[in-house]
């Protein structure tokens, strides 16, 4: 067999498919691996370029193969697909990555690192939580208000207020033993948020955490949420990159030396960027009177475009002041964050 520069993986739970390549491009290598013989074919083989999809366990994948002495460079899929020659199969996408690692302007996902992962599983088990915790108050809601009785809205004060109004309701001892055991349920899922805040607020007591939270609309969990999921800022060249990458810029669409731009892309990760929205909302609802170049920008921008436009541009404009930060290593300075 010649020797193999370039190698393609397409990844799945069981089965995986590999490409490789020589030196001029031609096809020296097709094979299809199970998932415990993977790294003991990949071993056998000179230290060369190997290319996959950033899906589900692709970090882990990639981690592995680096300590083998490869270079592993992980793609988004939407990039590979244009170099996928005919119909979509586990070889015909294989081929595919094995081309696209290859070409000199390709955009790389940075490889994670295992504690990065575990903030991340937080996080995602914190989001988890929550929804669940909004689908049994509005399954609450729903089952009281056959009984007449319907609560103001808020997560917050939802337990007392349910407890209250079990209490006094003209309703059978059946409904009330039911409406407590849920009620149970609620109160136990709010401390397993509580736990997760405060795992959060634990990680926050990092340095570069703790910049970020000074900027306004930043807090704890936004912080260690883009710090476990962007790694190293200077990946990126300028905080305009990162807010692309986050998807808070808008589309463009140019021909004839016209351009038009519209709403933002919304490429990226959707849990960091609602982060930073809702972020941007809190601050313009809680500026207030509070003065200053910064404030001025976001009233004059509230008052042109409307609360939620203007809320969008202030969480790229957080993004682009969390990259100087991150990048830099600079602290938060409000006269110069305008």
């Amino acid at each position: 067999m010649k020797e193999i520069a370039t190698i393609g993986i397409d990844l799945a739970k069981n089965v995986f498919q590999i490409h490789g390549v020589d030196m001029q491009g031609r096809t020296v290598l097709r094979k299809t691996v199970t998932r415990g013989k993977l790294l003991e074919t990949l071993v056998n083989l000179s230290p060369c370029l190997v290319g996959m999809e950033a899906c589900g366990g692709a970090h882990h994948w990639a981690r592995k193969i680096t300590e083998m002495g490869h270079i592993v460079r992980l793609i988004a899929p939407q990039f590979v697909a244009p170099y996928r020659k005919s119909g979509k199969n586990d070889a015909n996408d294989a081929e595919a990555i094995c081309e696209a690692v290859t070409r000199p302007n390709m955009r790389f996902v940075a490889i994670k690192t295992p504690e990065q992962q575990a903030v991340l599983t937080l996080h995602r088990v914190r989001e988890s939580i929550k929804a669940d915790r909004t689908a049994l108050i509005n399954r609450i809601r729903g089952l009281l208000q056959e009984f007449g009785i319907v609560l103001p809205q808020g997560a917050a004060r939802f337990p007392q207020r349910l407890l209250e109004a079990i209490t006094d309701a003209d309703m059978p001892l059946d409904a009330i033993g039911i409406f407590a055991a849920l009620r149970g349920d609620l109160m136990r899922l709010n401390e397993r948020l509580a736990e997760c805040d405060q795992r959060i607020a634990r990680l926050a007591r990092e340095e570069t955490t703790q910049r970020l939270v000074t900027i306004p609309g930043v807090g704890p969990v936004t912080a260690t949420a883009i710090v476990a999921t962007v790694g190293d800022a200077k990946l990126f060249r300028n905080g305009r990159e990162l807010a692309a990458w986050v998807g808070l810029v808008p589309r463009q669409s140019s021909s004839g030396g016209k351009t038009r731009l519209g709403r933002i892309t919304k490429n990226g990760d959707s849990y960091l960027r609602t982060l930073f929205v809702q972020g941007a909302m809190a601050v313009i609802h809680h500026m207030g009177d509070k003065e200053g170049p910064r404030f001025e920008w976001i009233r004059a921008l509230v008052a042109r475009r409307g609360i939620q436009k203007a809320a969008v541009a202030l969480a790229a404009k957080t993004v682009r002041t969390a990259w100087v930060l991150m990048a830099r290593g600079e602290s938060y300075r409000m006269a110069v964050a305008v």
